[in-house]
């Protein structure tokens, strides 16, 4: 039983005003996807499994460029997250572990957060592990709503939350771990019913615990888990957190 990844890097990032994906956007001189690599690795999770799109021969190039094989597939349409996931539904299908999947422009996410989330991932016998964190300003994420025992009950997105739920600071990072499996036995049923008609990956984690399956949820001990770059702006901020935190990829 072996553990894999999947890191969700088909993105354009229009607002980056780059030519190139914004995965490859760099944060200290490094594209943000090889942060995301470098901590799977550090975390000893070896095989890994890229989803490409936009420009998908700059991700190709920049793959082919590291010195250990890094598998990729393309999505041609970006049909949202689960979308996403679906292309590397042939990956996921050789491997009877867990899977851990990241988005490509999530750089601070440390190997030491992917290593302990899976421990209590395996430890509590779950389908699925959502990492999480808290955060001062959760405005725009999706929330994670936990029972009375802790238990995850849900995950609400920021236009679907009440009042109540959008005074949560826990929030969901983008990061989950997945039995195989269970992952790939609601994958299929991942509906694109919403506004934007995309196929959205939290929703397997709703399909699960319609299916009774447990699902939980671990806190990362560092809330800059959960940050990206949509934006210059953004990356510059990016850039400015790794220099002061002394973060390296």
């Amino acid at each position: 039983m072996s553990n894999c990844a999947v890191i969700l890097a088909g993105g354009e990032g229009k607002r980056m005003k780059s030519d190139k994906p914004k995965t490859l956007s760099p944060v200290l001189g490094k594209p943000m996807l090889l942060w995301v690599i470098s901590a799977l690795k550090n975390a000893g999770v070896d095989d890994i499994c890229v989803v490409k799109g936009y420009k998908k021969e700059c991700v190709e190039e920049f793959l082919n460029s590291l010195p250990y094989d890094i598998k990729s597939v393309y999505q041609a349409e970006r049909l949202g997250t689960g979308h996403a996931v679906m292309m590397a539904k042939d990956f996921l299908s050789s491997h009877d572990g867990n899977v851990i999947i990241l988005n490509g422009d999530a750089p601070f996410m440390s190997a030491q957060t992917i290593k302990n989330s899976l421990a209590r991932h395996i430890q509590s016998k779950c389908a699925a592990t959502v990492i999480s964190a808290n955060v001062d300003d959760p405005t725009g994420y999706g929330r994670i709503v936990r029972d009375e025992n802790g238990n995850l009950k849900a995950i609400v997105e920021q236009k679907d939350a009440d009042g109540q739920t959008l005074r949560i600071t826990e929030v969901n990072s983008g990061g989950f771990w997945f039995d195989c499996k269970l992952l790939l036995s609601v994958l299929d049923r991942i509906k694109s019913n919403n506004n934007a008609k995309e196929y959205y990956l939290p929703d397997a984690i709703k399909l699960l615990l319609a299916d009774g399956r447990k699902v939980g949820a671990y806190k990362a001990e560092c809330s800059d888990t959960v940050l990206g770059a949509n934006d210059p702006a953004q990356l510059e901020q990016l850039n400015k957190i790794a220099q002061a935190n002394g973060y390296t990829c």
